[in-house]
């Protein structure tokens, strides 16, 4: 779904996309490349091309629970809370596949 888009942005290896703690108010679609999610300093996931982060600040608004950083040269589309909406009304699948996603990164959590 967002392979192609046009909002695209390139951010280079190292890039901080978002820090454990701090407030979200969006979330990000890898379009390509690799990023690295971290929660107290330690690898959790590795997330590529195809893969959301970030979803939890669309549904509450707690602090972040990880650090995400670009492990390569990666391309991301941000969604904020008003396009997430969009394509939630537009294509309830797209919901389906974000509570898949949180539901298996929580039941890694609890492993």
């Amino acid at each position: 779904m967002f392979r192609n888009s046009n909002e695209a942005e390139t951010v280079a290896a190292g890039h901080v996309l978002f820090q454990e703690g701090e407030p979200g108010a969006v979330m990000f679609a890898i379009a390509d490349g690799l990023v690295e999610l971290t929660h107290g300093g330690a690898v959790i996931e590795k997330i590529g091309a195809g893969g959301i982060i970030g979803e939890m600040a669309l549904v509450d608004e707690a602090p972040r629970s990880a650090t995400a950083t670009a492990a390569t040269e990666t391309r991301v589309v941000k969604v904020d809370r008003d396009h997430f909406m969009y394509l939630v009304q537009e294509h309830p699948t797209f919901a389906l596949q974000v509570m898949s996603v949180m539901a298996e990164r929580l039941r890694k959590a609890n492993d």
